[in-house]
């Protein structure tokens, strides 16, 4: 059963059959993160995923996606918040806050003993929900290819 949080106009919804592809490759392909990232790499993702969609549910742009969050987790110890976006056009209504209220309250994410993120800039959204910096990042490593998807 899908996982659902309403705030008034928009709901987040955890159902994998509202997910708009087209709508989220085209959202992602735009992102510094995840610029030109192939169609398919996205449908892969969101398969591999506990997807966080939002959505417009009343007037002219009813069931229309216009956010999401991606949570990679063994849903036991460890989840990796990414890929979250509201459309520019519904930013500054508070639908940030609750993308990340639906996903902090998620049953499958209770109780684990890492959750990560990683952003460039919007570390204000995420520090109300529990989220600081690395504490030990010498701890950490990582491999980052930030030109994966140029294909130029």
């Amino acid at each position: 059963m899908p996982f659902e949080r309403r705030q008034d106009d928009f709901t987040v919804s955890t159902d994998p059959d509202r997910l708009d592809l087209e709508a989220i490759h085209a959202a992602l392909s735009r992102e510094y993160w995840s610029e030109g990232i192939p169609r398919e790499t996205v449908a892969r993702a969101l398969r591999g995923s506990l997807c966080f969609g939002l959505y417009v549910v009343e007037g002219q742009r009813e069931g229309r996606q216009i956010g999401l969050a991606r949570v990679i987790t063994d849903a036991a110890t460890f989840a990796y918040l990414c890929d979250v976006y509201v459309l520019s056009e519904f930013r500054g209504r508070g639908l940030g806050k609750l993308l990340m209220r639906a996903v902090m309250e998620h049953p499958d994410l209770q109780g684990l003993r890492r959750f990560s993120l990683v952003t460039r800039d919007a570390h204000e959204l995420y520090r109300p929900f529990g989220f600081a910096e690395i504490t030990s990042p010498d701890r950490h490593m990582e491999i980052v290819r930030p030109d994966i998807y140029n294909t130029r």
